[in-house]
């Protein structure tokens, strides 16, 4: 206590009164003295007795800060009566319970970037293999014809690969939030034909039989880029889920509170047990198809989410699967 500075010029402060009153005292009448050096005694005992319980108490808040600052999974902070040290309890105690909260949370973010870099290692992993073998065929392979084809599947995974890296990056940034959605008006005619147009020739190919119904007039609010990745990737999964001469249907419905988008294919639909996990990221369900990495829909999910939007997916009662994207009338950004 007396190593606050404070505390020592009061303490000398008070001797030099003291005394100065107790001779003034005993100048006047001995008894006069005396009782001037009662109560200064008293009221010094009094003032030492006060603060040094509050001393005491403020050394154990900085015992229970310093347990905090290293990690302590428990402290306890015990109660005072309602003053200044009652409010700078109640703060520490504020100030812990964040700490503690934003400790849990990065605990929590490291555990899954391992994982997240765990699976990213894997996804990876599988194509380069694939590469290297291919490569090692090429190497020994003669014939035109067949080194050709070999060329090809390599350009394949190659391709594969740059489209598995960029979204990875494109979560990343979504995961790091430093992504900035654009506040604009789209039309959802314009929105749905950019992310078809990069699938035409492939339908074209598979012969898909595509319909839309679009209401000419019908507004979304976004950012456009960001909503035609975000569509391009449920209309892959369509894609690759039609098969062969299938179907895909596109309707959008239009009301005051959201804009709809409602996208259906033609293939098996979902197993039930996958229903759940769609949007997880690296969730692949037991009918995935083998070149799936199990990241596109999550992405999906985070583009429209971030925007205010929903996206849920079930089976249709005809077969199939369909895939509900709403977006509010006013952007939520």
């Amino acid at each position: 206590m007396f190593r606050n500075k404070e505390i020592r010029r009061f303490a000398f402060g008070f001797l030099a009164l003291t005394l100065l009153l107790s001779g003034i005292g005993f100048l006047i009448h001995p008894a006069a003295g005396v009782m001037a050096l009662f109560c200064a005694a008293a009221f010094g005992s009094a003032f030492f007795i006060f603060n040094y319980n509050r001393y005491q108490y403020i050394a154990r808040l900085s015992e229970q800060i310093d347990l905090v600052l290293h990690n302590a999974d428990r402290i306890c902070i015990e109660e005072e009566q309602e003053g200044e040290l009652s409010i700078l309890r109640s703060e520490i105690s504020k100030m812990t319970l964040r700490i503690r909260e934003q400790n849990e949370a990065l605990k929590t973010e490291k555990e899954r970037l391992a994982r997240s870099l765990a699976d990213i290692a894997h996804q990876l992993r599988t194509p380069l293999t694939s590469a290297n073998l291919l490569l090692s065929l090429l190497e020994q392979e003669n014939e035109k014809k067949e080194r050709m084809a070999l060329l090809r599947e390599t350009e394949d995974l190659f391709v594969r690969m740059e489209w598995l890296i960029n979204a990875l990056l494109k979560l990343s940034r979504l995961d790091a939030g430093i992504v900035s959605y654009q506040k604009e008006e789209i039309t959802a005619r314009e929105l749905i034909d950019d992310a078809l147009r990069p699938l035409l020739a492939a339908m074209e190919l598979h012969e898909i039989t595509l319909r839309t119904e679009v209401p000419a007039d019908m507004l979304l609010y976004g950012d456009k880029n960001w909503l035609q990745e975000a569509l391009l990737n449920i209309l892959k999964n369509s894609l690759q889920s039609a098969g062969q001469k299938g179907r895909i249907s596109i309707r959008c419905q239009d009301n005051p509170l959201f804009g709809e988008i409602a996208i259906s294919d033609s293939g098996s639909g979902f197993a039930k047990e996958d229903l759940p996990h769609l949007f997880e990221r690296f969730y692949r369900g037991k009918n995935a198809d083998t070149a799936g990495y199990g990241i596109g829909l999550s992405l999906c999910k985070q583009i429209v989410t971030g925007q205010g939007g929903t996206v849920t997916a079930q089976n249709a009662p005809s077969g199939g699967a369909v895939f509900i994207l709403r977006f509010p009338k006013q952007a939520v950004l």
